[in-house]
């Protein structure tokens, strides 16, 4: 029953652009065909960019260059276009092209030789290597017309030169997902909360997800027609992937509430799937004709790279279907209690049930607990330890007058002692610098409680903000609150004057 209809089939392309012109001939522009193929190669071969990078034609006039970024607004594989100026390419042969391009944008500075041939250099191979001129000749214009662009300057054999190219890269997968992104609201809103509000008409303007709202008794229509072979299915394949509980195994006392888990599983993936839906939201408060609060169905939803978020938290359901685009690995999560004490504070991160198993350590468990809220009936879910190691946990709040990403660098690890008594997915982490720090600024800034806990670095988070033209402020290693505060009286400064009149 696993579905890919939520993400691409097909993977992504970035068109790497290589400027140029005429002056140089046609033996001059033979060759820059031939060293912009070599770059393209060299970035394909490192096997470290997440999308296919695909060159195009060297590009030597206003016209061709206007058609080229028209052509990737309209190409549904294309997410992003890398561009390099390989020798000098007049700069206002690119405004209107530059000025049509709807797509992420990274300029990459850059030569095919890494050193410079200092017995044999003549002002043949100067003319033909003059990026560094060329190049600067680029970057003005967009700086010019004020583009939102990544520069990334360095040899393309640098293992950091690459990691940079690759962070824009799944940002730019992120970018595409959400602006494609289709959400279906099941119910409204937790009653009485702030923080899940926002603007959804906005939402659509600034990243392009649709936000549209169904009365969950609708899903529940599909998921009572669900038939008994797709549930059976299902029910194998538990077996087969996750440590089931003996009750509810086969012949097990509990075993009906796995198949009726199964058939909320079947039925959600129907309905998302035959209506595009990339990500959706649940809320305990409105389960309508649902006789469990979606757990394990939701828990193996997201990972499949559909977004979520409880409580008919929209915000976080799309903005976590965004980062799965930009890492698979990535959860909903919450900061629920905290260990101030004795060794390292920690939070104890986890949600009522939904908490995906792309970030688990090991084999989840398949396990039925009581849920003290909601009314029904004891909901199934995985039970797991997320995986140790860096991580990031970023949340997306509606401020009214615009949005904000607030990203924390964290440190995730192994919980002090066993949690035998905590039934559901759970991560423990040391927040970066400290969790006094880390919470006082997240508090100051308005983060929200529900986030998107993922081992995305924030160089790929950061180059998202940049194309959705979202503020973003991190919390890391060197942040003071002092300053932090600073930061965001200066950021509420800019936004209000970039707004104008």
């Amino acid at each position: 029953m696993t579905s890919t209809a939520s993400t691409p089939t097909t993977r992504s392309q970035i068109w790497f652009l290589t400027g140029s012109q005429h002056l140089y001939g046609p033996q001059t522009l033979a060759q820059v065909a031939d060293q912009s193929h070599k770059i393209q190669q060299m970035l394909a071969d490192s096997g470290r960019i997440s999308a296919d990078i695909v060159r195009q034609p060297v590009l030597t006039d206003t016209s061709a260059i206007r058609q080229t970024l028209e052509a990737a607004n309209t190409d549904p594989a294309c997410v992003g276009v890398i561009a390099w100026m390989h020798t000098f390419s007049p700069a206002k042969m690119w405004i209107t092209g530059l000025d049509s391009l709807r797509k992420p944008l990274l300029h990459l500075h850059t030569q095919l030789n890494r050193e410079l041939p200092w017995s044999s250099i003549d002002m043949d191979f100067m003319n033909l290597n003059q990026a560094a001129h060329g190049d600067r000749e680029f970057g003005y214009i967009q700086t010019r017309m004020g583009l939102a662009r990544k520069t990334v300057v360095g040899h393309v054999s640098d293992p950091a030169v690459v990691q940079r190219i690759d962070d824009w890269a799944r940002a730019a997968m992120g970018d595409h997902r959400m602006r494609h992104l289709r959400l279906a609201r099941f119910g409204d809103n937790m009653r009485e909360v702030a923080v899940t509000e926002g603007d959804k008409v906005e939402a659509e303007l600034r990243f392009g997800v649709s936000v549209n709202t169904y009365g969950v008794n609708d899903l529940v229509e599909v998921v009572d027609a669900v038939s008994d072979k797709d549930v059976d299915q299902l029910v194998v394949e538990y077996a087969d992937i996750y440590h089931l509980t003996p009750e509810l195994a086969h012949g097990g006392a509990r075993h009906a509430s796995l198949r009726y888990a199964a058939r909320i599983e079947a039925g959600l993936r129907q309905f998302l799937d035959a209506n595009g839906f990339g990500a959706f939201t649940t809320n305990f408060q409105d389960l309508g004709g649902l006789r469990q609060l979606p757990g394990l169905a939701v828990q193996r939803l997201m990972a499949d790279g559909y977004g979520f978020g409880g409580e008919g938290d929209w915000k976080t359901a799309a903005l976590l279907a965004a980062v799965k685009a930009i890492n698979p690995r990535s959860s909903f999560m919450e900061d629920y209690t905290y260990h101030f004490g004795p060794g390292e504070a920690k939070v104890l991160g986890a949600h009522m049930l939904e908490v995906c198993p792309s970030i688990a350590a090991d084999r989840p468990s398949c396990e039925i607990h009581p849920l003290s809220i909601g009314g029904r009936e004891d909901p199934v879910r995985l039970v797991f330890d997320a995986a140790a190691g860096p991580a990031t946990v970023i949340g997306l709040a509606d401020l009214g007058d615009r949005f904000r990403l607030v990203a924390n660098e964290i440190d995730v690890v192994v919980p002090d002692e066993p949690l035998p008594h905590l039934p559901v997915a759970r991560a423990v982490w040391q927040p970066r610098p400290s969790l006094s720090a880390s919470a006082e600024c997240w508090l100051i800034a308005g983060g929200p409680h529900h986030t998107v806990l993922t081992t995305a670095g924030t160089g790929a988070l950061r180059d998202f903000a940049r194309m959705t033209g979202t503020e973003l402020v991190t919390i890391g290693d060197r942040t003071s609150p002092e300053d932090f505060d600073d930061r965001l009286r200066w950021n509420q400064a800019y936004y209000r004057l970039a707004r104008g009149f």
